[in-house]
């Protein structure tokens, strides 16, 4: 989503800020008062950033209304023919990059290091074959799949991870989701072998050692089609290093991390055809789900989740559940 300012009263907007959210994600916004008292529309509308795929694209407006203890005008004056700020393009990714690369820290950060646990996981669309006696939406009768190192996330139907860890319940999960994608290629080619692109159905978990610091790149895919990602993780907050576009190569892109001061978030976008880098201290023991913030693409898979050990002390471990607990 993409929010500008414009004056709601005068014949063109004035100084245009731009900002970017991602769905559910929260910012904090700093508004100066300086413009001539009067009244000022703020919109939104959608970015998107795939190719060919329907959304909403409906504009949201409000307008600020301040006078900085002198008089605006009587309600309703000078605002029935407004000027509406010039908002991005839908498919505007060059200011969405723009935006997210300029996010820095208040100070210097003091980065967690070294890095015990360096991950890469592909992130990306796929489509899954109809099942027999199935009717399927998706292209020549497929259903959309979606998936992280080429596995689709599956909610357990009986238990939830974390309690199937706590009391050893058996065939709720595995913990071999793999730190490397299983098949690597040209994740941003511009045609990638049909071969990849059923995804394999499976509830994976990938286990951290309490107090590990993790560097994870996320790799967007082009398997099916390209679109900008907002992984959101819970249970942590980590800070973004480094974002680009292409296949993320350590070579040559370690250079652009920012290891004085990154901004951090508990949401990245994945930049369409791109990757980000985000790293994390694994201090919060449990279970917690890493997903895209799309609603519609974690119904298809795009998950996966961390299970952090126990730590040693009395506060780096999960207290039991309560006897009362409901069973899921």
């Amino acid at each position: 989503m993409t929010v500008v300012g414009a004056d709601a009263s005068y014949t063109k907007p004035f100084t245009t800020s731009v900002l970017m959210l991602g769905p559910g994600q929260t910012t904090d916004v700093l508004v100066t008062m300086d413009q001539p008292p009067s009244r000022y529309y703020m919109a939104a509308r959608a970015y998107a950033s795939a190719q060919g795929v329907p959304f909403d694209n409906t504009t949201t407006t409000a307008i600020l209304d301040y006078n900085c203890g002198r008089s605006a005008g009587k309600p309703g004056q000078g605002i029935a023919q407004p000027a509406f700020p010039n908002l991005p393009a839908y498919n505007d990714t060059a200011t969405a990059k723009v935006f997210s690369a300029g996010l820095k820290s208040l100070r210097k950060v003091n980065i967690p290091g070294p890095v015990d646990e360096n991950l890469f996981f592909t992130v990306g669309l796929g489509l899954f074959n109809c099942p027999r006696g199935k009717q399927c939406g998706g292209p020549n009768g497929t259903r959309f799949g979606a998936s992280m190192n080429n596995f689709s996330f599956v909610l357990p139907a009986n238990f939830s991870i974390l309690q199937a860890h706590h009391h050893g319940v058996p065939g709720v999960f595995t913990t071999d989701f793999p730190a490397q994608p299983l098949v690597q290629f040209d994740y941003t080619a511009a045609s990638v072998s049909r071969s990849l692109w059923q995804p394999v159905a499976a509830t994976k978990v990938y286990k951290l050692k309490y107090g590990s610091v993790v560097q994870l790149v996320l790799q967007g895919t082009n398997i099916f089609a390209a679109e900008n990602h907002p992984i959101h993780m819970h249970g942590y907050d980590f800070y973004i290093l480094a974002e680009g576009f292409g296949n993320f190569k350590a070579a040559k892109d370690a250079a652009k991390f920012n290891l004085v001061d990154p901004p951090m978030r508990n949401t990245v976008g994945v930049p369409v055809n791109g990757w980000a880098v985000i790293r994390f201290v694994a201090d919060n023991p449990g279970v917690w789900l890493m997903h895209c913030h799309l609603d519609v693409h974690i119904t298809w898979g795009l998950a996966m989740a961390f299970l952090v050990e126990n730590g040693v002390g009395e506060l780096q471990a999960l207290e039991p559940p309560p006897a009362d607990l409901p069973i899921c």
